[in-house]
């Protein structure tokens, strides 16, 4: 079954929906956040602060009016919890981005990250499945490839898992097959592929590199190149991650018993090198002095040299198409955090 969604908000003013957004103070499930409340959606959430923050949920308050804020629900607390179950009896739809995101977090703290997105994701299938829920969208991760060289990185043809976090994310994708099969629940698993964009976390050690660069030209502090700065990767601006889904969301409603892994990406690699050129440039009229060079360390373990998604299969199953360019969204984020206080 393939299925096209002429416009997004058209398919949800059709039907009001009750959702349930796992992680929702987090960076990408802020956003899933403030698209289903700008659009008349009923929202559930749950977060337990392990990475999520309370500006994000002020922040979407802020964004969508107190009106449409009133649609949300929340609860602080952990989706490993088996009472979930009980938060979740008038929900149709499943968006679980609740999960530990790093790689090195995942080295310094492998058990820490299997209780979140190992035990966190099965309890969130399993409360699925009890209360005949038919539709789960979850977040996966391209770090499953591992150590697979080809590029670009296509569905079926996966490596050996790098760090923990990889090795995480892989079993949900196993879990998700598995529970398919025997509960008929229909399934689809992202493979995102470094998703950047506003609300993301600049502070601690385990910041993503977009972020942390922006922080530090804000600061007026050299920024950090872990390698030589060739390696590469397919930056996928926030846009595109709630576009995908909600038109898999929207696929899942019309599906029976179906499970799918997807890549989610821009479809084009940027070297780290190149992302810095890029973010200098957008930056120049908000510094008061041009950036310096970048600081290379050595490369990180459990890192991968090179990524970038084959978009093909979530172009043909759901419709999935970039809207934001890497250039359009590093740019516009650039001068969205340097001109503000």
């Amino acid at each position: 079954m393939t299925l096209s969604i002429l416009s997004i908000p058209d398919e949800l003013s059709r039907k009001r929906r009750t959702w349930l957004v796992t992680g929702c103070a987090g960076f990408i499930g802020s956003h899933l956040l403030e698209t289903l409340l700008a659009n008349g959606q009923t929202v559930k959430g749950i977060d337990n602060f392990d990475t999520g923050r309370r500006e994000n949920l002020d922040a979407v308050r802020a964004r969508v009016g107190d009106k449409a804020f009133e649609n949300f629900t929340f609860v602080e607390g952990d989706v490993a919890d088996p009472a979930l179950s009980q938060f979740m009896s008038d929900v149709e739809i499943i968006l679980h981005q609740a999960a530990r995101g790093s790689v090195q977090r995942s080295i310094d703290d492998p058990l820490g990250t299997n209780h979140a997105n190992v035990t966190g994701f099965l309890n969130v299938i399993k409360c699925a499945c009890d209360t005949k829920l038919k539709a789960l969208v979850y977040a996966s991760s391209s770090s499953v490839y591992g150590d697979n060289p080809d590029l670009p990185k296509q569905e079926t043809n996966i490596g050996v898992q790098l760090s923990p976090y990889a090795a995480s994310k892989r079993a949900d994708e196993i879990y998700a097959a598995a529970f398919s099969k025997l509960f008929a629940i229909n399934v689809i698993g992202f493979r995102y592929f470094n998703v950047f964009g506003p609300r993301q976390n600049p502070n601690g050690p385990y910041a993503a590199v977009i972020p942390t660069w922006l922080n530090d030209l804000k600061n007026g502090v050299p920024c950090t190149v872990f390698g030589d700065g060739t390696t590469s990767r397919d930056f996928c601006h926030v846009s595109n991650v709630v576009q995908a889904n909600l038109r898999a969301a929207f696929y899942l409603e019309r599906a029976s018993g179906e499970c799918h892994v997807l890549n989610v990406g821009g479809g084009r690699a940027t070297s780290l090198n190149r992302l810095y050129e890029i973010i200098c440039a957008a930056a120049g009229p908000f510094l008061t002095q041009k950036p310096g060079p970048v600081r290379y360390a050595p490369f990180r373990p459990g890192d991968i040299s090179h990524s970038l998604a084959d978009i093909t299969k979530a172009s043909e199953l759901i419709g999935y198409e970039p809207q934001v360019t890497t250039e359009e969204g590093l740019t516009s984020l650039t001068q969205e955090w340097l001109s503000s206080s």
